[in-house]
């Protein structure tokens, strides 16, 4: 299984940016996609995700209203839409799978497998 991210980078407060992670490796039906992150001095947090079977999306407190998780499953890729950025956005952005089936939600112990991650910088 691989994940790749891209689409990190350096955008104003306010701005916009588009995160992709290209899948691989999956044989499996029911699986769970996540975006986390984490900051410099700071615990990794989970974003968002997705849940295959059900379609259900989940969000931390923090970005609910600005971020969107989606998925093509057609073409393995899982995006997370980010608008109205905030400084405090600024982190290292991982994607994640889990391949145990049902409903996900944002705790590190239900991935399986991680990307190497991309950088966002939000400055004010």
């Amino acid at each position: 299984v691989q994940l790749v991210e891209s689409g990190g980078g350096l955008v104003q407060a306010g701005g916009s940016l588009r995160l992709s992670c290209t899948t691989s490796g999956f044989t499996f039906v029911d699986y769970g996609l996540a975006w986390f992150r984490q900051a410099p001095g700071k615990e990794r947090e989970g974003v968002a995700c997705i849940s295959s079977a059900s379609d259900m999306t989940y969000y931390a407190e923090s970005v609910k209203g600005r971020f969107t998780i989606s998925s093509d499953f057609a073409k393995n890729t899982l995006y997370l839409q980010m608008n109205s950025l905030k400084p405090e956005d600024t982190a290292v952005y991982y994607c994640a799978v889990g391949l145990f089936g049902g409903n996900y939600y944002l705790q590190s112990y239900e991935y399986d497998y991680w990307g190497q991650g991309t950088q966002v910088t939000v400055h004010s």
